[in-house]
């Protein structure tokens, strides 16, 4: 499964319709944000999923946790969502 990745400059409810639509095919999505305005974006969008699952009965989870990746030749560290259905 791919990584959702989540920028600053991320439409939340564009994300969140990706989430959305990765829970309803797999029950499981990993979205994945560097520095606080991704950050900011990404936790907006689960909220906005959570909202959108709901009407089909879905409730889901988030686990936050903290990855290093690898940009160019720096390492960075990324906070990573782990969002699954309940």
């Amino acid at each position: 499964m791919d990584i959702l990745k989540v920028s600053a400059k991320s439409r939340s409810t564009a994300v969140a319709g990706a989430i959305a639509g990765v829970i309803r095919e797999s029950g499981y999505a990993e979205v994945q944000a560097i520095g606080a305005g991704a950050v900011n974006q990404a936790v907006k969008a689960v909220a906005i999923a959570r909202g959108y699952l709901a009407e089909d009965g879905i409730d889901i989870i988030c686990i936050p946790s903290f990855t290093e990746v690898m940009i160019g030749d720096q390492e960075r560290t990324a906070i990573k969502f782990i969002v699954q259905k309940r």
